[in-house]
């Protein structure tokens, strides 16, 4: 089993290729998004199928939604945003 210091070592070695930094800094807004959902579902202590019952799913749709395997509708994260008790709010930030 891969241990925190591991990975971390790995992903350091690894960013050192510009390719791989290119392709994990593409990825970042996705990963942003899953820790986000994570942290709001937990903050609300809730179960993902607490969330499920709230939302009116099936708890394996939260599990895809928050492993990353489907991509969700704003109005799908509305609707996970609500049931954890927070507001959706989308920002637009012009590149460096």
């Amino acid at each position: 089993m891969m241990t925190v210091t591991n990975l971390q070592q790995l992903k350091a070695k690894l960013s050192k290729n510009p390719d791989f930094d290119a392709a994990y800094q593409a990825l970042k807004p996705e990963y942003e998004l899953l820790k986000a959902l994570l942290s709001m579902r937990e903050r609300a202590g809730l179960t993902q199928a607490d969330l499920a019952q709230r939302i009116g799913t099936q708890r394996t749709n939260i599990s895809r939604l928050e492993s990353g395997r489907t991509s969700p509708n704003l109005k799908t994260l509305q609707k996970y945003a609500e049931a954890c008790g927070f507001d959706l709010t989308l920002e637009f930030h012009p590149k460096p």
